[in-house]
């Protein structure tokens, strides 16, 4: 989970895929943490990304780094309603308080953590095969 972490905290800026109504979805990301053993996002409940992800769970998650590694993740979004992880995300990123007014507490701010994941590692050039996986309960 650490190298998964630190791949896209590295990256700064990674694209997750949602599907709505059977046609895919992506967006730009930029907050992922480690809490309690978790990975986590977050997003607001006025957006799309959230309804969609409550309706169908299943995500991915990609980035590049500047080497040209490339990692695609993918899981399960479990919304947590847990105030302590909220607190965090703000204490991690506290731009967060530029988007969500009131912070940890804003009615519209969400948490969710990945649940039966995987990440698979690429390099550009080196075939279409992962040069490594990683599971992330």
């Amino acid at each position: 989970m650490d190298e998964v972490l630190k791949f896209l905290t590295d990256s700064r800026v990674f694209y997750l895929a949602t599907v709505d109504n059977r046609m895919p979805r992506v967006r730009p990301f930029g907050f992922v943490m480690k809490f309690e053993e978790k990975l986590y996002f977050c997003t607001g409940n006025s957006k799309d990304v959230f309804r969609q992800l409550k309706a169908n769970p299943e995500f991915e998650v990609s980035s590049i780094s500047q080497s040209y590694e490339w990692i695609r993740l993918r899981g399960k979004a479990v919304f947590d309603n847990n105030m302590a992880a909220k607190v965090k995300a703000f204490e991690i990123m506290p731009m967060l308080a530029d988007i969500y007014e009131g912070g940890a507490e804003c009615p519209d701010f969400e948490v969710f953590y990945l649940q039966d994941g995987q990440a698979s590692f690429y390099k550009m050039g080196e075939g279409m095969e992962p040069v490594h996986t990683v599971k992330i309960n």
